[in-house]
C-alpha cells in the first residue's frame, strides 16, 4: 500500500485539508506550510489518487480525440501533442478514428452515448452546423479543422492563407508553370476535409495576385488513398498535361513527399526542374532528400489551446464559443532552394 493523504498530514503536521489545498495549488499558504507539505509528499513519495478525486467532482478525467485517421502524419504527430497536453491536466485520452464518416462523426460528438467521457476533442469533416445546434447529450466539445461552424469552440490554421504562403513563394523564385496536386476544387461533399477546398482556393489566389491565369490543367487529383502509387499516377498526369510546369504545390505533406519521389524516379530533377512545396510540417519532410519546403502549423499550439478549451467547457464555463485561429509560417527548404 503506498502512502495516503493522511499519512502526508501526519507527517508534515498540518490537516488533511491543508495538505488538499497544497496539492491543488490553493493560492492563500504560507510559503512554510507550502514546503511542510511538499517536504512531507516527497519523502514519502505520495501518489493523489486521481481517479477518486475525478469521481468526487463528477467526472471520469478520460476526454476522447477524434480523427478522420492515423495514416496520416499529421494527424499522427498532432494526437501526440494532444496526448502530452492532456497529461499535463491529468486527463487520459482515447482515441478515435472516424474515416469522416457523418454517422460516426455525430456518435462521438454525442459522447459514445455512456458517461465514459468527461469530453471530446474531433477534428469533423462532416458535421453540420444544423446538427451541433441540436445535438442531443451535449458533452464539452472542441472542434479541430475549418468550417462554417459557429456553435461550438473551433481552433484551426487558416488553409487559404498558408496555401498563399506557399504559392507566393513558389512565384518568388520565378516559377510561374505552378501545378496543384491533391484536389480539383469544386463544391465538399461530407467526408471530405474541409481544408483541401480552402487550400484550392489560396492557390488560385496566389497566382490572381502576381496576373498570372489560372489554367485547369495543373490541377490534379491523385486517385485513390493518397499513397505512393496515387501520387505517382497524379504526378504523371501533371507531367502530361504541361511538360512546361515548373513548379508543383502540394495540398499536404504526403503528397508532396510521394511527388518528389515521383519526380525524380523519372528523371526530373527537385528543384531545378520542378520545385516543391506542401503544407503541414510533418517530421518526414525535415528527412527526406531533398528536404521538403512547407508551411508549418503550430501544431503544440493547436493541441494547448484545444485542450484548454475542452478543459473550461469540462469546469463548467458558459462563455460564448470561440474560433481560434493558430499560426504557421513557411519553413523553406531545399525542394525549392535546393542544397547550399
Amino acid at each position: 500500500m503506498g502512502a495516503t493523504i493522511k499519512d502526508v498530514a501526519k507527517l508534515a503536521g498540518v490537516s488533511i485539508k491543508t495538505v488538499s489545498n497544497v496539492l491543488n495549488g490553493y493560492p492563500y499558504l504560507t510559503p512554510a506550510t507550502k514546503a511542510k507539505v511538499q517536504e512531507a509528499v516527497a519523502e514519502l513519495d505520495y501518489r493523489p489518487n486521481i481517479a477518486a478525486r475525478n469521481l468526487r467532482r463528477g467526472r471520469t478525467g478520460i476526454i476522447a480525440l477524434a480523427l478522420p485517421n492515423m495514416s496520416t502524419p499529421y494527424f499522427a504527430e498532432l494526437a501526440e501533442r494532444i496526448v502530452r497536453e492532456a497529461e499535463k491536466r491529468d486527463l487520459t485520452v482515447l482515441i478515435d478514428c472516424t474515416a469522416g464518416d457523418l454517422e460516426r462523426e455525430k456518435l462521438v460528438a454525442e459522447g459514445f452515448r455512456n458517461n465514459l467521457i468527461d469530453g471530446v476533442i474531433l477534428q469533423h469533416w462532416s458535421l453540420s452546423e444544423r446538427y451541433l445546434r441540436s445535438r442531443p447529450d451535449k458533452p464539452p466539445l472542441v472542434l479541430l479543422g475549418e468550417g462554417p461552424v459557429r456553435s461550438a469552440d473551433n481552433v484551426a490554421i487558416d488553409s487559404r492563407q498558408a496555401a498563399r504562403t506557399a504559392v507566393t513563394h513558389l512565384l518568388d523564385l520565378g516559377r510561374r508553370r505552378i501545378g496543384v496536386l491533391g484536389a480539383r476544387g469544386g463544391r465538399r461533399r461530407p467526408g471530405q476535409p474541409q481544408a483541401a477546398g480552402r487550400r484550392h482556393e489560396g492557390y488560385a489566389e496566389a497566382l490572381d495576385a502576381y496576373g498570372i491565369p489560372f489554367d485547369p490543367a495543373l490541377v490534379v487529383a491523385p486517385p485513390g488513398a493518397h499513397g505512393p502509387e496515387d501520387v505517382a499516377t497524379g504526378v504523371d498526369e501533371l507531367l502530361a498535361k504541361s511538360p512546361d510546369i515548373d513548379a508543383i504545390f502540394c495540398l499536404n505533406d504526403r503528397v508532396a513527399l510521394g511527388a518528389i519521389r515521383a519526380l525524380i524516379t523519372r528523371g526530373v530533377r527537385v528543384p531545378s526542374d520542378v520545385a516543391v512545396a506542401g503544407i503541414d510540417d510533418i517530421e518526414a519532410a525535415r528527412l527526406t532528400t531533398p528536404s521538403l519546403t512547407t508551411v508549418a502549423p503550430d501544431k503544440a499550439g493547436i493541441a494547448r489551446i484545444a485542450v484548454e478549451m475542452l478543459a473550461e467547457r469540462i469546469a463548467g464555463t458558459d462563455r460564448p464559443a470561440r474560433r481560434v485561429t493558430a499560426d504557421a509560417q513557411l519553413i523553406v527548404r531545399e525542394s525549392t532552394l535546393g542544397s547550399s
